[in-house]
């Protein structure tokens, strides 16, 4: 019943996270559409058309400053969400999941669902956009904290990396997804592109509602261990003496097991999960591996469309192979200067540097914040983990926002500045990590050192 109720979770929260990614990814895909290149477009006859470059463009997106207000937008969600992220744990720990989840997946499909009715409402309004977005970036901060402390409540840490890992490519299925279903529309009505999703997020949200087990004490089953005895310390105690001795220490023990569980499920503060050895350096790596992750989520279709010269639906659909591969800075050297030279090599190229950036990415969002959550030094608290993903998953989006302002503000210069620009914080992302692999490394070589003296002896 237990491996059951596991399964089931994982595939909850699968589904959950996977149509959160699904809701967000409409916009790059629909921003192709709102600038065209109108001259390629057969202009209708009925259509008093006084400029015709603009004339089949989406205002106020219809000027030369188009990509600087695509950034504006894409950086409304990004900052909103990097903000509320580092609140977001902290009322993930203190609230209950199932609600918590469920109420902001209802509100990101309202959000998403009301930026496509702009097109029904014919609203040119950037503010109306802008606020959308704002508020879409606020409530989609209640999904990645929730469902990493969910599977985290229900996986030990001895499976957690094999299963986070497959767990983790909800992901690149959330923004497959988002991308084909969007392209479905984009060319005809890019309102239900946005619909769509809404509605497909709102109804996971229900889901979540009826069907989430947060923990498995909620259905009598045995929670995960997180740490092996001799991890926490605990040893059995060894005295014999008089009954009436038993029963001091017996009592002792009980009141001293009390105060240590009560300690246990209180919740840590921002700063005490700071101090968690590792946090910090994973955080400011997961800044710059997120710069360069949304900036491709967010502006790819846009490259390829501008580059490659495709219609808005090929575009998207050829961004879904980033996705499909899952970056390193040799990958995007390489995909910069010789991606557009033939379909066949744009399609390789796309799966190579997926896979390359979406990996390690991957890795340090699920695994190591469910591992640094359920760190030692917490003795057990397993209730720091929402706020350690939360610090590690807010830091990161705070590269997010970034990464896609600098574009909006750099490609106007050319496209190759674009790349210089993602191949720098690529490099950065290694150096922020440089001394825990130097760390790492040491340990792994005197563990080896020790164990050849055991042999030699």
């Amino acid at each position: 019943m237990q491996k059951w109720y596991r399964s089931f979770i994982l595939l909850l929260t699968f589904l959950f996270y996977t149509a959160y990614h699904l809701s967000r990814k409409p916009i790059s895909i629909v921003k192709s559409e709102l600038h065209r290149n109108c001259s390629t477009v057969i202009q209708p006859v009925e259509l008093n058309i006084t400029n015709n470059a603009t004339w089949c463009d989406w205002a106020p997106f219809d000027q030369d400053n188009y990509q600087t207000l695509f950034g504006v937008l894409d950086n409304c969600f990004l900052v909103a969400y990097a903000i509320g992220m580092f609140f977001s744990g902290i009322f993930g720990e203190r609230l209950p999941l199932r609600y918590y989840l469920s109420a902001g997946m209802l509100m990101s499909g309202l959000f998403t669902a009301l930026f496509g009715l702009g097109f029904y409402w014919k609203i040119h309004s950037l503010w109306y956009y802008a606020v959308i977005q704002v508020m879409n970036g606020l409530v989609q901060t209640t999904g990645w904290p929730s469902v990493v402390a969910c599977v985290g409540n229900w996986f030990g840490k001895g499976k957690r990396g094999f299963i986070m890992g497959v767990w983790n490519s909800h992901t690149s299925v959330g923004n497959i997804l988002g991308s084909l279903i969007a392209g479905v529309f984009v060319s005809t009505a890019w309102g239900m592109s946005f619909i769509v999703p809404g509605l497909i997020i709102a109804s996971t949200g229900i889901l979540c509602f009826l069907f989430l087990v947060e923990k498995p004490e909620d259905v009598n089953c045995t929670p995960p261990e997180h740490h092996s005895d001799q991890e926490s310390g605990e040893t059995e105690p060894q005295l014999q003496d008089s009954p009436h001795m038993d029963g001091a220490i017996n009592g002792a023990i009980a009141t001293e097991s009390q105060e240590i569980t009560e300690e246990q499920t209180e919740a840590i503060s921002f700063c005490g999960a700071l101090r968690i050895p590792g946090v910090m350096e994973f955080s400011l790596c997961l800044l710059f591996a997120k710069l360069v992750s949304y900036t491709f989520l967010y502006w790819l279709p846009l490259y390829i469309s501008n580059v490659a010269h495709f219609d808005a639906k090929a575009a998207g659909d050829m961004s879904t192979l980033f996705d499909v591969g899952g970056i390193l800075v040799f990958s995007l050297f390489l995909y910069n200067y010789i991606g557009q030279r033939s379909l066949a090599i744009t399609i390789v190229m796309l799966l190579l540097c997926g896979g390359l950036v979406n990996g390690p990415y991957a890795l340090i969002t699920t695994a190591v914040s469910a591992d640094l959550g359920t760190h030692e030094s917490l003795r057990g608290n397993s209730r720091a983990l929402s706020t350690v993903t939360a610090i590690i998953d807010g830091t990161g989006s705070v590269g997010a926002a970034l990464g896609p302002l600098l574009a909006g503000l750099i490609s106007p210069t050319g496209w190759n500045n674009v790349f210089y620009m993602l191949i720098s914080a690529d490099i950065l992302a290694c150096l922020f990590l440089s001394r825990l692999v130097y760390k790492e490394t040491q340990r792994w070589c005197g563990r080896a050192h020790q164990a050849r003296g055991y042999k030699e002896f």
